[in-house]
């Protein structure tokens, strides 16, 4: 049951990544949500397969933390490459049509 919250813990975190980032438009809406749930499923996992337990508070801190982490590390990443690659792109059909 808790690995069901730190995976809607890190959904909403990564919802939250997606609204609060620049470059909206330029992404999907649902990366930031998937990248959060899957990165906080993977570390819960891996946390309580390493024997921390399940009611303490440091899984939750590092589980949704990282979660928050990656969502905000991909957006911004993907937000940045898809601007500069449309700008390139846009300058070379620029250069075309003179």
């Amino acid at each position: 049951m808790e690995l069901l919250f730190a995976v809607l813990g890190g959904v909403i975190l990564g919802a939250i990544a997606h609204v609060v980032l620049p470059w909206r438009a330029t992404r999907g809406t649902l990366v930031g949500p998937a990248v959060g749930g899957i990165v906080a499923a993977v570390l819960w996992e891996g946390l309580t397969w390493a024997g921390w337990p399940y009611d303490g508070t440091w899984i939750w801190v590092v589980a949704l933390l990282g979660a928050a982490v990656a969502a905000l590390v991909v957006e911004w990443v993907l937000g940045r490459q898809r601007t500069k690659h449309d700008a390139e792109y846009y300058d070379r059909l620029k250069t075309r049509g003179a």
